[in-house]
């Protein structure tokens, strides 16, 4: 089964003494001695299960917390398997684990999650901060140096409120979050503890600083969500079935959102989804700034406009700071409050956009041919062969409104000064699309390239199926 038709969960195989592995299903949570809890794999249904989608980062979160809790991480084997077959997964990875198949390590090894990678990840992350720790004191110790200025400052806000979140400066600064939040920028996820009608719950969050209209600080809490609520209206705007097809696909609409004011008017805005806690994000068209150059590539007026847009647009040979040439569709990401790259094919789906192809009804398109369909040229093709086998030449063009290639008699980009050429028009009509008229409607073979109307051997074979036999008198 492709294990990119379904969403994923995470399957839990615990070692017992008996050296019989019982595999269920994480829900993503840990008791107290740091032991995955776990459901049966029966229900596909389960809402328990651990979800794993392409946007979030649950998998993350929950091997950091494993890997700091679980006093024996080496009894348990993970394995990410389709929650559509998730049943029929566990019997199989059971039976091998059981059993040591040799034949099965492939398997194993193609669903397995490895748990040093995320000992890596944890090791790295922690000699980042002992390295930004070190920075910071260094950098503090130097004469003259001065903080740049944030939007907020430090004592506007209210640290015991915040605190009764269980957060605090220090957790901020050893994050490295706090001038990113003084900037109105959010935290990224944090363990919060939140007191609903007397009852503690611990959860994550991010946490972001935002003033009313009376000027005054207070601290947004944005909170995980399992998916995106695209079902709800979204400041009045029901989205369609597209729009959510994109959102949840790319986590970007793809396009400028007129939102409606209370006043009658209309707010233009982008819209995509937190990767982090699946919340649905609104930022002004007006305060986003289409730069002219990008990583030493200039901008065309096109591709600022797609940008403007808010469209995925592909800027070729940028340069990385290592000095490395890259290429990567760039888009306005309405978290982020301004541009982000993109290095997967999530932008070309969103975009109807088309790949061009190398290839042709048989005939190889040169780079040069390929290059102007890219830039929606038109180009002239000859020798092109039909469905049923025989040649024709043809104008063709990208069609970016419905994302695939148009094919002409005529030049398109001329169509209104000059009356269509009909060579080759009878023939693809016929021989590719089973139209007919008066003079073709009983042809059995195909017309040849320019043909219009059935030759003398054509025609005689015509004549003779359409001649009524002769009939004998009845006695």
């Amino acid at each position: 089964m492709d294990k990119e038709l379904t969403s994923e969960t995470l399957l839990v195989a615990e070692e017992k003494e008996q050296g019989k592995p019982v595999v269920k299903v994480a829900t993503g949570e840990l008791d107290k001695n740091g032991t995955p809890k776990t459901v049966s794999t029966r229900d596909k249904s389960n809402p328990d299960f651990l979800k794993i989608d392409r946007h979030g980062n649950a998998l993350e979160n929950f091997f950091s917390n494993f890997m700091r809790q679980c006093k024996n991480p080496t009894q348990f084997s993970f394995f990410k398997v389709p929650i559509n077959s998730v049943s029929e997964m566990s019997i199989v990875i059971g039976d091998i684990l059981k059993n040591g198949y040799e034949s099965g390590k492939e398997l194993l090894d193609e669903y397995r999650v490895k748990q040093e990678d995320y000992h890596k990840m944890q090791n790295k992350e922690q000699k980042s901060e002992e390295q930004k720790q070190q920075t910071e004191k260094t950098d503090a110790t130097r004469a003259g140096q001065e903080k740049k200025p944030t939007a907020i400052s430090e004592n506007e806000v209210d640290w015991d409120s915040l605190q009764k979140l269980g957060v605090s400066k220090e957790m901020l600064q050893k994050r490295d979050c706090l001038e990113t939040m003084l900037n109105f920028g959010k935290s990224p996820l944090l363990p919060v503890k939140m007191d609903l009608e007397g009852i503690t719950v611990d959860t994550q969050a991010r946490l972001a600083f935002r003033k009313g209209e009376d000027d005054k600080l207070t601290v947004a809490v944005h909170g995980v969500r399992q998916q995106p609520e695209l079902d709800k209206p979204f400041y009045g705007h029901h989205f369609t079935d597209e729009e959510k097809k994109v959102l949840s696909e790319t986590g970007n609409l793809g396009k400028v959102l007129d939102l409606k004011k209370t006043d009658g008017s209309t707010l233009p805005v982008y819209v995509s989804v937190d990767k982090l806690t699946n919340e649905i994000v609104a930022l002004r068209a007006d305060k986003v700034n289409i730069p002219n150059e990008i990583k030493g590539v200039r901008l065309d007026d096109k591709q600022k406009q797609g940008l403007q847009g808010g469209k995925a647009v592909l800027v070729e040979n940028m340069t990385a700071r290592s000095g490395k040439e890259f290429s990567a569709h760039l888009q306005v990401n309405a978290e982020k409050r301004g541009l982000e790259f993109i290095f997967n094919n999530q932008a070309q789906n969103q975009q109807n956009d088309l790949r061009i192809p190398s290839k042709l009804g048989g005939v190889n398109l040169s780079k040069q041919q390929q290059v102007d369909l890219k830039a929606e040229k038109t180009i002239y093709v000859e020798g092109l062969t039909d469905k049923k086998g025989e040649k024709y030449n043809a104008y063709i063009k990208v069609n970016p409104e419905k994302g695939k290639l148009d094919f002409f008699k005529w030049n398109p980009d001329k169509a209104q000064e000059k009356i269509p050429d009909n060579a080759h028009r009878t023939q693809e009509a016929v021989n590719s699309q089973g139209k007919t008229n008066e003079a073709t409607k009983n042809i059995k073979k195909p017309l040849k390239a320019g043909q219009t109307r059935p030759n003398g051997k054509q025609q005689r074979e015509t004549d003779k199926q359409q001649k009524p036999k002769a009939k004998g008198l009845k006695v």
